[in-house]
């Protein structure tokens, strides 16, 4: 009997949310598909800045990082890989690539390239996210990609980040579909489902897919984010606080042009406004122009500015773009102030004016970390007397649309990973027609 020539083996993603490393080999050729942090297994052990990893030695010791021959930089071995691809710049699918070895060429979108190069140019020196030496190729959808025995077609999907896309890897036994993050609820659906139709062509033996909302599901999309936003901003007295993701353009936008609608000002955050002014050279994707009157630049008070910030805020100094908290404070019924949980004490030089909210448009807490976070969050809004609202929609495929994308597929044989509920995925998949097969980490399925 002939050994099946196609496996693949999960180093991360199974069991928890984010933390993906799939490893796919083809008779000779190994490649990974994606290659991020597991915030579930870290937050385990560590509790940064006071308690966090020193060296790999501790992350390999405690299953954080895997243990995987001829891959990573700080082993004395060649390489035993050819290639990792990208499925986006969230850092649960890309962060390790930290630790790769520099031989081992990465190829992912021009945006997602752009994203990870930036955050990763104004992190301090960290052990578990620096690519600035990574060996970087970008592709766009329509290539196709020869790694030795394996091409791989890249296809752009709709997700919470933008330069998110699915791949089709076609092997020597048949096309092995993998989704990456993706939904049909944001800004861009159709890419999606051209992603799905191109894939139920290939007649598919396998799909890799993530399956994130298998409770807690909701029935929204970003155009109705878009119209609930604009009806508690017009409505707003004093300043309206806002917590989204850095990278969600979509919600940046959106954000953008209901503060413009309702004579508002958008202010980021200098990180923000790093990512938003390296975004805008993408030719591809829509971001607000840094000069535009519409969007400011917050400058928190702190007695020490990284260089990049110092070099952001002279750039625009004298140009009545840069603004601190007290000049926020004069101004508050022409704000949308965008912050995070770690802006909060800024709150007390602000000092929110009566009739002030807070909208939360991100995700909801999910384990017990952020639980204590979102604690001390409603703590903060309650002493400043700051009804919370929360208008979001998640990056990920709704339940009954994930099922209907997996049947459109046409798929022999279904991995679900991405989730946390990985059983109830496979009851609720039972008459999708393909074989659900729950995945152990380190295991290796042939196809």
């Amino acid at each position: 009997m002939v050994a099946n020539k196609t496996k693949v083996t999960f180093y991360g993603g199974v069991n928890e949310i984010g933390g993906n490393k799939i490893l796919l080999q083809d008779e000779s050729t190994k490649i990974f598909l994606d290659f991020g942090m597991s915030f579930t297994a870290k937050k385990q052990f560590y509790s940064p800045p006071f308690l966090a990893p020193k060296n790999e030695r501790s992350l390999q010791e405690l299953g954080i990082l895997p243990k995987i021959e001829g891959v990573y930089k700080f082993e004395q071995t060649s390489p035993d890989v050819s290639a990792v691809f990208l499925s986006h710049g969230h850092l649960d699918h890309s962060a390790y690539l930290s630790f790769i070895k520099r031989e081992i060429p990465v190829y992912c979108g021009e945006t997602t390239q752009t994203i990870l190069r930036t955050l990763s140019g104004i992190r301090r020196a960290d052990l578990e996210f620096n690519v600035s030496d990574i060996n970087f190729h970008s592709f766009r959808t329509g290539d196709r990609i020869k790694v030795d025995d394996i091409v791989i077609e890249p296809f752009h999907v709709d997700h919470s980040v933008p330069g998110a896309y699915g791949f089709l890897v076609h092997t020597s036994n048949g096309t092995v579909v993998y989704t990456g993050d993706f939904r049909d609820h944001g800004a861009k659906p159709e890419m999606s489902w051209d992603f799905v139709e191109k894939a139920r062509e290939t007649e598919p033996i396998a799909v890799i897919t993530e399956a994130t909302n298998m409770t807690g599901a909701t029935v929204s999309n970003e155009v109705e984010v878009e119209a609930k936003l604009d009806k508690i901003t017009s409505q707003v007295e004093g300043i309206m606080l806002a917590e989204f993701g850095y990278s969600d353009v979509d919600r940046l936008n959106t954000f953008y042009k209901i503060a413009k609608k309702n004579n508002r000002c958008l202010a980021v955050s200098l990180k923000q406004a790093l990512l938003i002014d390296a975004l805008s050279h993408d030719k591809h994707l829509s971001v607000p122009a840094l000069d535009d009157e519409g969007l400011l630049i917050f400058r928190k008070s702190k007695k020490r500015y990284e260089r990049w910030e110092t070099q952001l805020i002279e750039r625009f100094d004298g140009g009545n773009k840069i603004f601190d908290v007290f000049e926020v404070s004069k101004q508050q019924c022409r704000m949308i102030l965008a912050v995070s949980f770690y802006d909060l004490e800024e709150l007390v030089s602000i000092q929110p004016a009566s009739g002030s909210c807070y909208v939360l448009s991100a995700s909801e807490p999910f384990n017990e970390e952020m639980e204590l976070d979102y604690e001390r969050l409603v703590n903060w809004l309650s002493h400043y007397g700051l009804p919370q609202y929360h208008v979001h929609v998640s990056g990920h495929m709704m339940p009954l649309q994930l099922k209907a994308a997996l049947r459109r597929m046409g798929t022999k044989r279904i991995f679900p990973i991405h989730t946390d509920n990985a059983v109830l995925f496979k009851k609720f998949m039972g008459d999708s027609g393909g074989v659900v097969s729950l995945v152990e980490k380190g295991v290796t399925y042939e196809l």
